[in-house]
C-alpha cells in the first residue's frame, strides 16, 4: 500500500482536501477492520426493566424518584449523568465530523456507522439510569434541555487533522471513564453496561488512531504540531454541561477520571503507540512541536503527581477521622 499519491502536491503544502483524499484508502482499511471486530448488540437487554416502576405524572399510580431507590453510588451517579449527557451530544457531534469527513465514500460510511454505534450508548444508558431510578429524571432532563440547548463546537473543528488527532485521544479517554464508572457504580448491572460501552469506544478509538499514525507517515510536521495542540488544550466534550467542573472534581476524587489517569491511561498508550517522541524525519517546525510537547508531559506528570499527594492526604484524614470516633 503507498500513501502517495502523484495527484497530491509536496508535502509543505498539505491541506484537509489533499489529507482526506490521501488518508481514503487507509479509512476505507480501518472501516473494513472495524465492520469484521465490531459485534452488534442490543441496548434493551442490558436494562434492568422488570426493576422499572412509574414516575408521578400520567400516570395515578405513580411514585416519586428518592435517593437512595437504586445501589448506585453517589460518584457512580454523578459520572452516570456526566457520560449520558455528553452523548446527548451527538447530532452535534455528527454535524462536525460529517462537515470535517464529508459524508461520501469510506469517509462518510465510517461517520454513520459512527454515529449509528454511539446513538446505542445514550439509549442504554437513559433507560438504565430511568429503569434503576439512579438518578432523579426531572432534573435529568432539565439538564439535557440546557446542555443541548447550548449547542456543541468543537476546538478542533479548524483542522482535519486537528479533529484526527483530537477523536484519538478522546475516544480512549471515553472508554476510560465509562469503564472506571462502572468500576465504582456499586451496581455490577451497570458495570456490564459500561463494560459493553467501553467496548465501541475502545475499537473507535484503535480507528482514529491508526488513522493518525497514517498521517505522520504522510505529514509528520502538520501532524506533531497537531498532536501538541490537541494534546496541549485537550477537554472533554462534555465541558459545556451544567456544573461540570464540580462534577468533575467529584469524579477526580472518586477515582472515576482525574490528571493521574488522563496522562497514564489516555495520553501515554496513545503517544507511545504511534512512537511520537521519537519520530524521524521532522522538519524545524516539528521538532520545536515535539519538545513543546515532552516538556508539557513532564509538567502534566508533576501535576498529577502533586494530586495524588493531595488526594492520599485528604484519604488518611478521612480514616484517621474515621478511627477517632468513640466506638459504640
Amino acid at each position: 500500500m503507498t500513501l502517495t499519491s502523484p495527484h497530491l502536491a509536496s508535502p509543505d503544502t498539505w491541506t484537509d482536501a489533499r489529507l482526506l483524499y490521501a488518508l481514503e484508502e487507509v479509512v476505507e482499511q480501518e472501516l473494513n477492520r472495524h465492520l469484521k471486530v465490531a459485534k452488534d448488540w442490543m441496548p434493551h437487554e442490558y436494562v434492568p426493566f422488570s426493576d422499572a416502576r412509574n414516575f408521578p405524572g400520567q400516570f395515578e399510580d405513580g411514585e416519586a424518584w428518592a435517593l437512595g431507590q437504586s445501589p448506585v453510588t453517589d460518584v457512580g451517579r454523578i459520572a452516570l449523568v456526566v457520560n449520558l449527557l455528553t452523548e446527548d451530544n451527538l447530532p452535534s457531534y455528527h454535524h462536525e465530523i460529517a462537515t470535517l469527513f464529508g459524508r461520501d465514500g469510506a469517509w462518510g460510511t465510517w461517520v454513520h456507522r459512527w454515529t449509528a454505534e454511539e446513538g446505542r450508548h445514550g439509549i442504554v444508558m437513559r433507560d438504565y439510569l430511568l429503569a434503576s431510578r439512579a438518578v432523579d429524571p426531572d432534573e435529568l432532563e432539565r439538564f439535557r434541555m440546557a446542555h443541548m440547548s447550548e449547542g456543541f463546537e468543537s476546538d478542533n473543528r479548524h483542522s482535519m487533522l486537528h479533529s484526527v488527532a483530537y477523536v484519538a485521544f478522546q475516544e480512549l479517554a471515553t472508554r476510560i471513564s465509562h469503564r472506571n464508572t462502572g468500576h465504582q457504580s456499586g451496581d455490577p448491572v451497570c458495570d456490564r453496561m459500561l463494560a459493553r460501552i467501553a467496548t465501541d469506544e475502545n475499537l473507535h478509538m484503535v480507528f482514529y488512531r491508526n488513522l493518525l499514525r497514517a498521517a505522520f507517515e504522510l505529514a509528520p510536521d502538520a501532524t506533531m504540531m497537531a498532536v501538541r495542540d490537541v494534546v496541549v488544550g485537550f477537554r472533554m466534550p462534555g465541558h459545556g454541561i451544567p456544573g461540570f467542573e464540580r462534577a468533575a472534581a467529584k469524579m477526580a476524587i472518586g477515582g472515576v477520571y482525574n490528571l493521574r489517569i488522563h496522562h497514564d491511561d489516555v495520553l501515554q498508550p496513545v503517544l507511545r503507540f504511534l512512537k511520537v517522541m521519537s519520530i524521524p524525519g521532522l522538519g524545524p517546525e516539528g521538532v520545536r512541536a515535539q519538545e513543546e510537547l515532552g516538556l508539557f508531559l513532564d509538567g502534566l506528570d508533576g501535576e498529577a503527581r502533586r494530586f495524588d499527594e493531595r488526594l492520599a492526604a485528604r484519604q488518611a484524614r478521612i480514616e484517621a477521622r474515621a478511627g477517632a470516633k468513640p466506638q459504640a
